[in-house]
């Protein structure tokens, strides 16, 4: 597993803090630019990741760096539970969340705040399932928001995460590089006015550990029967677990 930390800017400041401003200042473009860069597949990914929930066993669900609430609407969507609550570190993406949810009517079933990830202020074993979509690569430390995400979920209750990962394939993993690495970047950049932050999207999944790595250190939180598949030729991959 990799400790080598990256972050947004060379600047002063901590990752966590960084990431903060970095998702504050593109949140007004982040779910055009999330359609397009992907070329829609990110919304395929999400229903993917959430068909792994039980609509019996998962009534309340907290779902972790939830951004615009992407991944909690389409919680509601498949399994129609009790109370969804999603947690972000960024008020401006949980501002354009909120705005989302409201004209879907969606604000009394889904609740957005902001709040640390890797100190949430819920009780121990308090969800059924904790989800997380391309967030745990942004945690300040892994370590900690992966067992807060564990501390927080009931004995038998389940996580989803759903991460970038780096493909294996040739030749597709040098084409999918280039184009992470060298399109991606302008695109984003010309897009959200923020031209470090899908450079550092690039770097972030580099340095990630991915696949069994990240497997061996959800079981060492505490996680047991682990499943992991990757999508899309390994673009990304779903991580299960049940505490």
């Amino acid at each position: 597993m990799s400790k080598q930390v990256v972050k947004p800017y060379v600047a002063p400041g901590s990752k966590k803090e960084q990431v903060t401003n970095m998702f504050d200042k593109i949140a007004p473009k982040y779910d055009l630019l999330n359609r397009v860069l992907s070329l829609g597949i990110d919304t395929i990914w999400r229903k993917k990741a959430i068909a792994n929930l039980n609509s019996q066993e998962h009534r309340l669900i907290l779902d972790v760096a939830t951004g615009t609430a992407d991944v909690a609407m389409e919680i509601n969507k498949q399994l129609q539970p009790d109370k969804i609550i999603g947690l972000d570190i960024s008020s401006e993406m949980i501002n354009y969340g909120n705005k989302k949810l409201k004209n879907k009517r969606l604000d009394e079933i889904i609740s957005l705040e902001v709040g640390d990830s890797e100190a949430m202020r819920f009780d121990d074993g308090h969800f059924d399932a904790t989800t997380c979509a391309f967030g745990v690569r942004n945690f300040g430390n892994l370590e900690k928001g992966l067992a807060e995400m564990y501390r927080v979920t009931r004995a038998g209750g389940k996580v989803v995460i759903l991460e970038f990962s780096r493909p294996k394939v040739f030749p597709f993993k040098q084409l999918f590089n280039f184009y992470f690495k060298h399109i991606l970047p302008r695109i984003g950049g010309s897009t959200s006015s923020d031209d470090k932050a899908y450079d550092y999207l690039y770097k972030s999944v580099q340095v990630f550990p991915d696949y069994e790595n990240f497997a061996d250190i959800l079981e060492n939180i505490g996680f047991r029967s682990i499943e992991w598949k990757p999508l899309s030729l390994g673009i990304c991959t779903i991580y299960t677990g049940v505490k």
